[in-house]
């Protein structure tokens, strides 16, 4: 998955709230299973490269600005 892989060396658990919005949620946790952050996903940017990319580099920023070490990561071609 793609955005597990932004946000090494945490993990990324996604997951589709039952609200049926067509929403994805992703919680980035530590290794002691703490989560550090959460972002949602629209439908819109599923199918969007530059739209999902511009989502996880933002919620790249955030954790960064929190004092997270994240490893360098770009969008696949």
């Amino acid at each position: 998955m793609i955005a597990d892989r932004a946000f090494k060396p945490f993990q990324c658990v996604a997951w589709a709230p039952q609200d049926g919005n067509g929403e994805l949620s992703l919680t980035v946790i530590d290794r002691t299973s703490t989560r550090i952050g959460q972002t949602r996903i629209p439908t819109s940017a599923y199918s969007d490269p530059a739209q999902l990319e511009d989502l996880l580099k933002q919620a790249r920023a955030e954790l960064s600005q929190e004092g997270y070490i994240l490893q360098s990561w770009a969008m696949p071609k």
